[in-house]
């Protein structure tokens, strides 16, 4: 891996800051409507992304992953803290051919090219799970800062793609977007410890790697926050710099989505900025 100059850096000592985004966040040169409300808000959805087949075929995927016992101590199925419930199945892109079909059916691969202006390649993949009245909380944060330090992603030239296997709901723990952030760079406070990844992807309340309360506040009353509702089959594409969060579930409904992180191939990991040792490729493959 290369060493890179650090354009963004987090993680500090002292108070950390609000800064402007020194890259672009539309790296392609298309006007498609689309392209141009990501731009402004950071996302853009879609409904029907995917057919209610595709739909069932990968809620089979996610029901054997979780049984199959040859995977009950897999690093690659996070379960809830303090309890067996399936949180996040990872690396299901390189797991499972139905789920990759369904990517592909969903449009994702191709709005990403033109997001990000170039090809692309997986940079993480999950099967994320909520379920009825056990289904945890995701706390305020921005993707790339994660990736940033703890992957060595060194521009946020990287975007998201959430596709719904369940209805979203305004109550059974929808991802909430900060909209606009996405142009600003949250710096957080905090010394990254050594394979913090194993605590920071089951804890609802995770210590490092996430923004101030006062910034959150701060950013809220300067953006605003978006609620993202929608039907099964549905797609919502987000910038890896925006702020975003989930609360917890603790309906009757459960909320399952398939999250595929797309990375720009110009856009290549070097060591990761907090000085940590690189995480598993389950967590931020390499091309």
């Amino acid at each position: 891996m290369t060493i890179a100059v650090d354009d963004y850096q987090t993680r500090v000592a002292g108070r950390p800051e609000i800064v402007e985004r020194r890259d672009p966040v539309i790296w392609g040169s298309g006007q498609d409507p689309e392209v141009l409300e990501f731009e402004e808000k950071g996302y853009v959805q879609r409904e029907g992304a995917l057919d209610q087949s595709r739909i069932d075929a990968c809620w089979e995927e996610l029901r054997r992953f979780g049984d199959d016992p040859a995977m009950k101590d897999d690093p690659r199925i996070i379960r809830e803290e303090g309890g067996r419930a399936v949180r996040s199945i990872f690396d299901v892109h390189e797991l499972s051919e139905v789920v990759w079909e369904a990517v592909e059916q969903s449009g994702a691969i191709d709005l990403a090219r033109q997001i990000l202006g170039s090809d692309v390649y997986v940079h993480q993949s999950r099967l994320n799970y909520k379920p009825g009245f056990a289904g945890g909380a995701f706390y305020w944060h921005s993707d790339f800062e994660t990736w940033h330090a703890e992957d060595g992603m060194p521009k946020p030239r990287a975007c998201s793609a959430s596709i719904a296997l369940t209805p979203n709901e305004t109550y059974n723990g929808p991802l909430m977007i900060m909209p606009g952030t996405h142009k600003y760079y949250v710096q957080c406070a905090g010394e990254t410890p050594e394979d913090y990844y194993k605590e920071s992807l089951v804890t609802t309340a995770p210590k490092v790697g996430v923004p101030s309360e006062e910034h959150i506040t701060e950013m809220y009353r300067e953006h605003g926050l978006d609620v993202l509702t929608g039907g099964a089959g549905s797609m919502t594409m987000f910038d890896c710099n925006a702020l975003h969060a989930s609360g917890g579930n603790i309906t009757p409904l459960p909320r399952a989505n398939v999250f595929i992180v797309f990375n720009s191939v110009e856009n290549e990991l070097a060591e990761p900025f907090a000085g940590t040792p690189p995480r598993p490729d389950f967590l931020a493959r390499r091309p």
